[in-house]
């Protein structure tokens, strides 16, 4: 009896034990519990890992700089397709800590500048500073559209040939980057006090910051943790033809919110590009043992107009561009500035076409973002983007010669972070305590299965007639 009574009980156990796993995963008890807890850990405030990594990533950030070195200057004027070599990276560490930290409206908003430091890398560059590099001359080029049809070309035209302002220019990497005194912007400044003679495409971008940024810290709602919510003090642009354009949206792109799905869409504003932009999934991964989300900016996002109308806001002075660029003149004092993927990767073939030496692929020249979706932490990233100038005939300057009306490259960066080992190492541990964590209903169900296949076993022993003491007898006796 007492035998039958522990079999029972052991086949009564299995039954309640697999009852009680197949409702803890029904009701999502564990993993709830878990995303509560992550939300709760993940704010901006003082004391959180959060917060430290916001404030001082610890990652590496590394700044690759490509130029596009014009060979055939005097074809080009002729009107032929220019043809460029790409020489580079000429690669920067990026120091990139939060200052001016201040807390705002009981620690649900924090506001801060992020200024830049670049130091370059000679180990990890091909080539260094003093190489030279024949591109557009950016300046004369924006002089002249500036001024293309006004009664001051003429004038203007005399003192760009009395100067020997040609439309290319041979320039250091240093120069190009950081900046040099432009004879043509000196003497212009003459003229209007107020202009910088001085002209480079990072000029006065190192070690300064591009304004202050108040973010959400995520105490309130968890999907607003490190969300902009103003920048320069304003809530939206001004650049723009519609108020959707103009729009602040999601983060700078460094930190988003933890418990991440495929199916939303991550929203960054980029300084570089004036503007916000979004990302969607794209694939599964693995960085360093970490589980990543890949999210990339879909084509749609520098569509034109036609393809994606939410982007008619985006054109300037009533003229849109194709696919794949944006014209960033607005917020560039009026340079003839346009931006693409590298290579005019995701851009209209025509403008690959248009420039010899272009060779666009998605492993090179995408820029895509890995996340850990249950933190929201960045384990990889590479934001590239190419510089290109608008060039033109134009009869009012001879130094324009036949050249052919196309987008030239001028060059582009390749902005990449990858997870330092001990911050994966940290990531790791909580990656490894969550999948323990939600498997804790499975493993309950486990056991309960368990505990039936011992149960059908005693089961089983329990009903083995037992032989009687005559069945036991030998069967002939000496």
């Amino acid at each position: 009896m007492l035998k039958s009574c522990c079999i029972y009980s052991t086949g009564l156990l299995s039954i309640l034990v697999l009852i009680a796993g197949i409702a803890l995963v029904l009701s999502h008890v564990f993993p709830t519990a878990l995303n509560n807890r992550i939300k709760n850990e993940v704010v901006l405030e003082n004391g959180t890992e959060a917060y430290a990594v916001w404030q001082d990533p610890p990652a590496p950030v590394y700044m690759q700089f490509y130029f596009f070195n014009l060979t055939n200057p005097g074809e080009m004027l002729k009107g032929e397709r220019p043809a460029v070599m790409e020489v580079g990276p000429y690669t920067y560490r990026e120091y990139r800590p939060m200052e001016n930290v201040t807390f705002m409206e009981n620690g649900t908003k924090v506001a801060a500048v992020n200024p830049k430091t670049y130091v370059f890398e000679p180990n990890m560059s091909r080539g260094s500073e003093d190489d030279l590099i024949r591109t557009v001359n950016i300046p004369a080029v924006t002089v002249m559209e500036m001024y293309k049809d006004s009664f001051f070309a003429r004038l203007l035209a005399d003192l760009m040939t009395g100067y020997n302002v040609e439309l290319f220019v041979t320039r250091t990497v240093g120069e190009l980057l950081w900046g040099y005194e432009d004879i043509l912007l000196k003497e212009l400044k003459k003229l209007k006090p107020s202009l910088d003679p001085y002209f480079g495409l990072f000029y006065k971008m190192n070690t300064t910051d591009d304004g202050e940024y108040v973010f959400f810290t995520g105490k309130q709602d968890y999907q607003d943790f490190a969300r902009i919510d103003q920048w320069r003090g304003n809530s939206s642009l001004d650049w723009w033809n519609t108020p959707e354009c103009n729009m602040i949206n999601g983060t700078n792109g460094a930190s988003f919110h933890p418990i991440i799905s495929k199916t939303e869409r991550l929203y960054m504003f980029s300084s570089d590009l004036c503007r916000s932009i979004y990302a969607t999934f794209e694939s599964e991964l693995s960085v360093m043992g970490i589980p990543a989300y890949r999210f990339v900016p879909p084509s749609e996002v520098f569509a034109n107009k036609t393809v994606n109308p939410d982007n008619a806001g985006f054109c300037v002075g009533n003229y849109c561009l194709s696919s794949g660029l944006l014209n960033v003149s607005v917020c560039k004092q009026g340079a003839p500035i346009i931006m693409s993927s590298p290579h005019f990767y995701q851009a209209d073939d025509m403008f690959a076409q248009d420039v010899i030496g272009m060779h666009p692929n998605k492993e090179e020249h995408q820029t895509a973002i890995d996340i850990n979706p249950l933190t929201g932490m960045v384990v990889q990233a590479a934001k590239r983007l190419q510089v290109n100038v608008f060039v033109e005939k134009l009869s009012a300057f001879t130094l324009t010669g036949n050249v052919r009306t196309l987008v030239y490259p001028v060059m582009y960066l390749n902005e990449s972070v990858l997870i330092d080992a001990d911050s994966a190492k940290k990531l790791g541990a909580v990656v490894q305590e969550a999948n323990v964590v939600i498997n804790i209903p499975f493993m309950v169900i486990g056991l309960g299965v368990l505990l039936g296949v011992v149960f059908m076993l005693l089961l089983c022993c329990l009903r083995t007639p037992q032989s009687t003491a005559a069945e036991r007898q030998p069967l002939l006796e000496s």
